[in-house]
């Protein structure tokens, strides 16, 4: 489990394609407090260490990614040099500053539009019609791991589909410290609705 406060952005170093994907991944993190099998959060998508070491200039951490991965999230657009926001999974006691996060992605949405609104940037998202129900004004939504408030929701058709289009915005700190700050319109993200919301809409399905 994680909370959506990212604590590194990591960078792709290298990419293998063998029966999986495997990339390895530049971070801050000290290879000496990470165990094999533990679990970090990539922009959002739960992966589990196989490697690890000391580089030159950074430390590194290996993952495999399967097919299925790829398919259903960003990953398969990562390449030599691409900047991923990093989240180390949850320990018992550490302060829950976001909200609670799975690590898995529930479906892949895109970057409208981003625009100036005093300090912060203004974002807003279009995500797939099969999330559009789980998206509300003032509740959670974890994109490229991160955990942001949603401001408003809208419902936009999309290719002959309602799809919802909803804002955020981001503060200073948050751009400097995770990929935000160099974000932009066209590009794809991650998305993992509210863990309760999913619950919510699933109790409220007639039998």
């Amino acid at each position: 489990m994680f909370t959506g406060i990212i604590t590194d952005v990591g960078r792709i170093e290298s990419v293998e394609t063998r029966g999986d994907t495997r990339f390895v991944i530049e971070t801050s993190y000290d290879p000496n407090t990470i165990a094999l099998g533990a679990s970090i959060a990539c922009s959002g998508c739960c992966l589990t260490v196989i490697e690890k070491g000391r580089g030159a200039q950074r430390n590194w951490f290996a993952v495999d990614a399967s097919g299925e991965t790829l398919g259903c999230t960003t990953l398969g657009s990562w390449k030599q040099g691409t900047a991923i926001n990093l989240e180390r999974a949850l320990k018992a006691g550490d302060e829950l500053g976001g909200h609670i996060v799975s690590g898995h992605v529930d479906g892949v949405g895109k970057i409208v539009d981003v625009r100036s609104e005093g300090d912060s940037l203004r974002f807003t998202f279009e995500a797939p019609a099969v999330l559009r129900k789980f998206i509300a004004p003032k509740g959670s939504v974890t994109i490229d791991g991160t955990s942001l408030t949603v401001n408003e929701v809208n419902d936009v058709k999309v290719d002959g589909e309602m799809r919802a289009r909803f804002g955020v915005n981001i503060i200073p700190h948050t751009q400097s410290v995770t990929t935000w700050g160099q974000a932009k319109a066209g590009n794809s993200v991650n998305l993992e609705i509210d863990m309760l919301a999913r619950y919510v809409a699933r109790l409220a399905e007639k039998d």
